[in-house]
């Protein structure tokens, strides 16, 4: 097991894809045969991002997403034929980036998380821990996210803190168990594939 703790003083920010807002590189993976980072090379990304007015998504062909409000509330994405209900924060929705989707707030801003990763090289999960309680971790990379405050965890009967807006990278090569102990957490787990 690896741990690392990201402070959000190291956290980069960069443009949408579609230059239409700012967003919060919290930890990300690209190909190791890549020359430079960009969005053809990325593997996954965990970022946080302000969604202040309605409007269109990033197009991403290829790319899976899965996003959640942790600050406001009444975000509805709106897809042909299709809606993603985000009104209550910390709910979880799926998406693929070729859909066209266009935000609605019917309260204002929000801040989401999301994480996506390139189709066919990982498997991705993002959910939520509101309550204090166990949780299996497979083998693979976890990000756990304190979007509200220090939360305070327990990995494999290790405690650790995590102060507002950091995170603990949590690398394993096999099982593990995570426990939130206080505060609030978003968990995001990826698993790489082949």
């Amino acid at each position: 097991m690896k741990t690392t703790l990201l402070r959000p003083e190291n956290y980069t920010r960069s443009p949408w894809k579609n230059g239409g807002g700012i967003f919060t590189d919290i930890a990300d993976a690209h190909r190791t045969d890549a020359r430079e980072k960009s969005w053809d090379s990325l593997l996954w990304r965990f970022a946080s991002t302000p969604i202040v007015a309605p409007g269109p998504f990033s197009h991403m062909p290829g790319i899976d997403r899965l996003q959640m409000v942790v600050d406001g509330r009444g975000l509805v994405l709106k897809a042909p034929g299709q809606e993603f209900d985000e009104r209550e924060p910390f709910t979880t929705v799926r998406f693929t980036g070729e859909l066209e989707i266009v935000t609605e707030l019917e309260a204002g801003p929000v801040e989401v998380v999301n994480l996506m990763a390139r189709r066919g090289a990982a498997e991705i999960d993002l959910i939520a821990l509101k309550e204090p309680g166990d949780r299996r971790l497979g083998a693979g990379t976890h990000l756990v996210y304190a979007p509200r405050g220090e939360c305070r965890i327990s990995l494999d009967n290790e405690n650790a803190a995590i102060p507002h807006n950091g995170t603990l990278k949590v690398e394993l090569l096999g099982p593990s168990q995570l426990a939130l102990v206080s505060g609030l957490a978003v968990l995001g787990s990826i698993r790489l594939l082949g």
